[in-house]
């Protein structure tokens, strides 16, 4: 029996593994990571920077320093991670390239009698095959795209319809961001690029073809994440379809002083954010805006932001990109309140 695995054959099994252990440093780990892995280091980031350095002089004090450390850590979380675990517990064990760190829990592993998998090609087959998947698999599915003017609950629409059943892909969730120039989160910093890149590949492995998959429009980039050229062209396709959602202004508004209302404890964060629209709008309209941040006059300053600011863009963006808006459904939506939304999802479910 082979103990060792190939990226293709784990993917193809990733439900049959009782764990998903990562070997790699905390902060190797932190940037990005297989799905659903443990972090078990068997060198710490201090550690695996002090053997890199004392290996560019001497190898073999390096190896002797690593495989100390590397013993003491694996010792340790065999002590803590390991108790009550069946001899048939079968994890896969992977590090940065499937060599030693790896290659070192492995054995300790398969030595104490657990059905340890060590990951051929560690991390980085993995990575190569995240990107491989995300050129391929937005193709595999109809993709139903939710357009509507900012504040308009496209977001929130996309819940309801995920509680209704329907199957949903929430980019801004994965990116921990609203997608706009003020949407960064005020709890939440956003994943790294690899992270986002994961996160979205298991949710697009999750997907069932057979069932359209809503989501709502977006650019290129979601902040400082961007979104995959392969998805952006499922979305704009012919196979996918477009709902126009219509809101009325002040329940627009009442959605943004809702969703942004962190801003009010804090207007000079909001207005530094704004000033990434001087160049776009003139230091004269942004310094009125800013204006009515400072006097609180939240719902003035949204209603103009969406009139002199979004509702242009963003029309002038989806008419160019999105050839099936001409012919995209209208889905009128009184309001943003909950029972107005499960309304519109099973109205859209039904058709």
């Amino acid at each position: 029996m082979s103990f060792v695995t190939t990226i293709a054959e784990a993917v193809a099994e990733l439900d049959r593994y009782d764990a998903i252990i990562d070997v790699r440093s905390p902060a190797e780990f932190a940037e990005d990571h297989m799905p659903g892995a443990l972090n078990w280091p068997v060198l710490d980031d201090r550690e695996r920077h002090d053997v890199g350095l004392l290996y560019a002089s001497s190898p073999f004090e390096a190896r002797k320093l690593g495989a100390a450390l590397v013993a003491r850590n694996i010792a340790r979380h065999l002590e803590t991670s390991t108790s009550g675990l069946p001899k048939n517990w079968r994890p896969l064990v992977y590090c940065w390239r499937g060599g030693q760190r790896s290659g070192s829990m492995h054995w300790f592993l398969g030595q104490i009698g657990f059905r340890s998998r060590q990951l051929t090609g560690g991390y980085k087959a993995y990575r190569a095959q995240v990107r491989e998947d995300l050129a391929t698999l937005p193709a595999r599915v109809g993709w139903q795209v939710l357009c509507g003017r900012t504040g308009s609950g496209k977001t929130r629409l996309l819940h309801a319809l995920a509680a209704e059943g329907a199957q949903v892909l929430d980019l801004e969730a994965l990116a921990a961001h609203r997608g706009s120039v003020l949407g960064a989160l005020p709890d939440a910093p956003q994943p790294s690029q690899k992270a986002f890149d994961s996160s979205l590949w298991a949710a697009l492995r999750a997907l069932d073809p057979a069932r359209p998959v809503y989501v709502e429009s977006e650019s290129r980039k979601i902040g400082r994440i961007a979104v995959p050229e392969a998805l952006l062209a499922a979305m704009r396709g012919e196979r996918s379809g477009c709902i126009w959602i219509e809101m009325p202004e002040a329940a627009r508004v009442e959605l943004l002083l809702q969703d942004y209302g962190h801003f009010g404890a804090d207007p000079d964060t909001f207005c530094r954010a704004l000033d990434g629209l001087v160049e776009l709008r003139g230091h004269a309209r942004v310094a009125a805006w800013q204006a009515q941040a400072r006097a609180s006059d939240w719902a003035g300053v949204f209603a103009a932001l969406m009139r002199e600011h979004y509702d242009p863009g963003y029309e002038r963006s989806l008419r160019g990109h999105f050839p099936a808006l001409a012919q995209a459904r209208q889905l009128p939506v009184a309001s943003a309140d909950a029972r107005t939304l499960k309304a519109a999802a099973q109205a859209l479910l039904q058709a």
